[in-house]
């Protein structure tokens, strides 16, 4: 049983369970990726990292009715100074779990160990200003945060597709319970976000956030006030977007 909210502007659905929550998500994405490219021959999908995206990955990577070869794959961060093949790199995620499984027209990776990172920065919001994206798929941090726009940068009104942030030790804590490093100090310090602005100009966005620990988040992004403070709060302003949730996320917002 999925029951459906509104919060604002934003869709917001509740399943029972995170097997059904991730069903629905990729019956959703699928539908956008399909309709894109029924109506245009293509289409533009910006993907998000991190553990509560792997099982709706996997779903959406078994669709078989996408032509894979008619998307154009983006993803939304990746750290400073960071190698394509090092463990925590979000460029590996993304070919671990997505491009090296379909068979993509192209994948365009944030190169984070870029020679010059604000160029690389600018190069990559060229890319998406020429790819207008159907779909922003992504999840809420336990910070709040969404990619890796955290509460001291998060700017509902920036003027740049993509940029240069440092890291609050918040999203660096969660980093490294998510076994990607082992202490905080390994956790690089500055990384590379597309902007909530660019975010939220996708066609249509799906916030996946799972299990338990995004309960807090999920209630001040949907109860608190819409701000910086609770990035993922932007949500509440994107008539085109969904959240979806399973209990355990949404139990911290009451009846």
């Amino acid at each position: 049983m999925v029951t459906e909210h509104r919060f604002d502007r934003l869709r917001v659905r509740v399943h029972e369970s995170v097997p059904a929550l991730v069903r629905d998500a990729a019956t959703l994405a699928g539908a956008v990726i399909r309709d894109a490219i029924a109506a245009r021959g293509r289409a533009n999908v910006m993907f998000a990292s991190g553990a509560s995206q792997l099982e709706f990955l996997k779903l959406l990577v078994a669709d078989s009715a996408i032509d894979w070869r008619a998307v154009t794959g983006f993803h939304m961060d990746e750290y400073v100074g960071l190698a394509a093949d090092h463990p925590a790199s979000f460029r590996r995620y993304m070919r671990e779990h997505l491009s090296a499984l379909v068979p993509l027209a192209a994948f365009h990776g944030l190169q984070g160990d870029a020679v010059d990172p604000a160029a690389e920065a600018t190069r990559y919001a060229a890319l998406l200003e020429g790819h207008p994206l159907d779909l922003c798929c992504l999840g809420i941090g336990e910070n709040g945060h969404l990619a890796f726009n955290d509460p001291p940068s998060a700017d509902f009104d920036d003027p740049l597709g993509v940029k240069l942030v440092r890291l609050d030790d918040a999203c660096k804590a969660q980093q490294v319970r998510g076994g990607h490093f082992a202490t905080l100090a390994e956790v690089p310090p500055v990384a590379m976000t597309v902007t909530i602005p660019a975010l939220m100009r996708a066609r249509a966005v799906l916030a996946v956030a799972p299990e338990a620990r995004k309960a807090r988040p999920v209630r001040d992004a949907l109860l608190g006030p819409i701000s910086p403070s609770c990035p993922a709060s932007a949500l509440r302003r994107c008539p085109q977007a969904v959240l979806l949730l399973d209990g355990a996320s949404a139990a911290l917002l009451g009846r």
